[in-house]
């Protein structure tokens, strides 16, 4: 195969066979064939949609809504409204994590009577701390309970998706906490001991992950907070929107903790869960740095590129996840997309963001290196340090980890690793100074 490199900050790279200019034929089946990847142009995060050039930081502002407008519009769905009130209360307190740790729990309420849906959050703070902990602040899949042992961490009785019987089990207790987990390690001690907290609640409390005619809907939860779907836009708030809403609650909580340093809170996740903080970071400027862990399609890999989970398998597999306007794009996204995911990342500029990825080519960790290198121009246009001008680095490889703007690579399981906490705060320890 042939690559050229078209000249052009908006111009990232155009991998080609003249045959590849139409779409494919089998568009909704994931494409691993290099010379099947149509010419595609990307868009320069700082042009105007009209032409004009961003010249300034107020500038960039315009620029930046002009994005999110888009994604809201086209991919996922308006964000939702502003809570009426965000009632807080903690309902237990103790020691945990062999006396290294300060568990409390929460319950959050949107409206003034406490009436209507709720948020359980678990806050785990580091409990020697000479100083306020950064938050880092995420969704988990399966529970509070799962993260550590501590018998004291409710076990929710609520519906989950991906859980045997979609219910919550004693015997998952702290399943995370075993160090050799494929697919989620959680070692709490280290990152309370490097000075970070934790606060976190389960995502099925929040939009219940189904498709659409399942039951329950994945439009339950908090969407009950809402007005009622409208049938006759194709712009509606998503699933991904609302988890993408309540890490903005998680850190409306870190504000209200005076242990904890919320002005530096991290937004992370990994995969469906890594979207929604790459689009919470995005949409809630008061994260001071977003670290995306193994987004798969529709986060932060090029969707124009259309290699492994493409625009077709998503809508086909997780309609709730984005909304009916991003299903005109499946058949040929490299002609058809006027946006691609590296504006999305391009709009947490001048804040951190941290791609991390994995060496599976469903989750395309190529395509997240492309999509940070063209959205680096935004970093740089706004005084801060860009993607290191290095090649696609190897597994492991620190090289491409900048320090405003960065991106890593792994093998092995799907999931959070220790590789990937340790490297979550090497990247955010500046936030410190």
């Amino acid at each position: 195969m042939k690559k050229r490199v078209l000249i052009g900050v908006c111009l990232v790279g155009v991998f080609a066979a003249a045959s590849a200019l139409a779409a494919r034929p089998d568009y909704w089946k994931p494409n691993y064939n290099k010379s099947k990847i149509a010419p595609y142009t990307l868009e320069d995060p700082l042009t105007f949609v009209d032409g004009t050039k961003v010249a300034s930081p107020a500038d960039w502002a315009r620029r930046r809504r002009e994005i999110l407008d888009i994604f809201a519009k086209e991919m996922f769905g308006q964000e939702p409204p502003a809570p009426e009130a965000v009632v807080v209360e903690k309902v237990e307190e103790g020691v945990t994590l062999a006396g290294f740790g300060i568990r409390r729990q929460y319950r959050m309420w949107f409206k003034a009577d406490k009436s209507g849906p709720v948020i359980d959050w678990l806050v785990l703070l580091p409990r020697w701390a000479k100083k306020p902990a950064l938050p880092i602040i995420f969704l988990n899949y399966g529970g509070n309970y799962e993260l550590i042992r501590d018998k004291q961490v409710v076990t929710p009785d609520m519906w989950i998706a991906l859980r045997p019987a979609h219910k919550c089990v004693e015997e998952l207790r702290g399943r995370y906490e075993d160090m050799n987990s494929v697919e989620f390690v959680f070692p709490a001690h280290m990152i309370l001991a490097r000075g970070y907290a934790l606060v976190t609640a389960c995502y099925a409390q929040v939009s219940p992950d189904v498709n659409p005619g399942g039951n329950p809907s994945p439009w339950s939860g908090v969407f009950d907070l809402w007005p009622k779907r409208d049938p006759a836009r194709d712009d509606n708030t998503t699933s991904i929107g609302a988890w993408a809403w309540a890490l903005s609650r998680g850190l409306d909580l870190a504000y209200k903790i005076p242990e904890l340093d919320a002005k530096k809170a991290i937004a992370a996740g990994y995969s469906r869960l890594g979207k929604t903080a790459l689009l919470a970071a995005a949409r809630d400027e008061r994260f001071a740095a977003c670290v995306p862990n193994q987004t798969g399609g529709g986060g932060c890999p090029l969707a124009k590129r259309d290699w492994g989970e493409n625009v077709a398998t998503e809508m086909r597999s997780f309609r709730h996840w984005y909304c009916p306007a991003y299903k005109k794009y499946e058949k040929d996204p490299a002609k058809l997309l006027t946006f691609d995911q590296h504006l999305l990342l391009a709009s947490i500029a001048p804040r951190k963001l941290f791609v991390q990825g994995f060496d599976v080519q469903w989750f395309d960790p190529e395509g997240e290196y492309l999509a940070c290198k063209a959205a680096s121009p935004a970093w740089t246009f706004l005084g801060k340090k860009g993607l290191p001008d290095v090649p696609y680095p190897a597994d492991y490889s620190t090289d491409c980890m900048g320090e405003d703007l960065a991106f890593v690579r792994r093998t092995e399981g799907h999931g959070y690793s220790a590789h990937d906490w340790t490297w979550l705060m090497d990247f955010c320890d500046s936030l410190k100074d």
